[in-house]
């Protein structure tokens, strides 16, 4: 076939995967176009996938999976590609996160994930990939993976979110004056929700601020307690009430010393019109 381009499975999941569609699309005949007429996309869609040049979502893969007749293995392999881009343990903590009944996240420095806009973890993920962190594949990953995480924060029942972030998280520059501006928007909204509430800890909580690094508290419909907690190379899931308590208790010390929901909102309203 002309111009067919050459796959290397070996080199990566995301390669793995766009190998594994076209020989299954091969074997049935079918053309990039046909398949995706099965699949509800675009040829050229199907044809970045087998590629490598577009990493596929896990839509994507039970829809290749329904097309193709092949149960739910293209949904599978989409985990190890979308986990490659991630941090070590954090897949195990947003499997918990996605049936979680509240929430309750601390970030120090940057926005936390659920609430990132599609632009602002774009940046942090191609500034990932500038300093060699990651792959520019996999800063890709990294940004779809968090839109599936969102979307799974948006089911119905919706969980209940509380979110207090150090004042750095809106202080702090990300991906330009645009990319922040819409980020500090989509804070306000996210404020506005019936099942969130937001708190910004303001710089001069100082010593009184019990965290000094991310922690992600869950509660799950059982009622049961987990923790997250990361450092720069790992991140840690524990479920010993002994170890989780604490930090529960130093949450609640947190939200009594953070602004109240309509000081932070009003906080940000005031960097807004700073920034335009």
């Amino acid at each position: 076939m002309v111009n067919r381009k050459e796959l290397k499975p070996d080199s990566s999941p995301t390669a793995a995967f766009g190998e594994r569609l076209r020989r299954m699309r091969d074997a049935r005949g079918w053309t990039q176009d046909e398949l995706a007429e099965r699949i509800g996309c675009t040829g050229s869609h199907i044809s970045a996938v087998e590629t490598g040049r577009r990493p596929p979502t896990q839509r994507f893969a039970a829809s290749a999976d329904r097309a193709l007749d092949t149960g739910d293995q293209f949904e599978r392999q989409s985990l190890a590609v979308r986990q490659t881009a991630l941090l070590e343990g954090l897949p195990e903590y947003l499997a918990h996160e996605g049936r979680a009944a509240e929430i309750r996240l601390f970030e120090s420095g940057l926005i936390p994930g659920p609430l990132q806009t599609r632009e602002y973890a774009r940046a942090l993920a191609d500034g990932a990939a500038e300093r060699g962190d990651i792959t520019p594949e996999q800063a890709a990953e990294r940004v779809d993976y968090l839109m599936e995480r969102q979307s799974m924060l948006a089911r119905k029942p919706p969980p209940l979110i509380f979110a207090v972030l150090d004042e750095s998280c809106i202080q702090r520059p990300i991906g330009g004056a645009g990319v922040m501006d819409a980020q500090l928007a989509r804070l306000i909204e996210f404020a506005g929700l019936p099942n969130t509430g937001l708190q910004i800890a303001r710089y001069s909580m100082g010593e009184r601020r019990p965290f000094n690094r991310l922690v992600h508290l869950l509660t799950l419909p059982d009622r049961s307690l987990m923790s997250y907690v990361e450092s720069q190379t790992q991140g840690h899931l524990d479920r010993e009430l002994s170890s989780v308590l604490p930090l529960v208790r130093a949450y609640h010390q947190l939200q009594i010393g953070a602004a109240s929901q309509a000081e932070s909102v009003a906080m940000i309203r005031h960097l807004r019109k700073g920034s335009l």
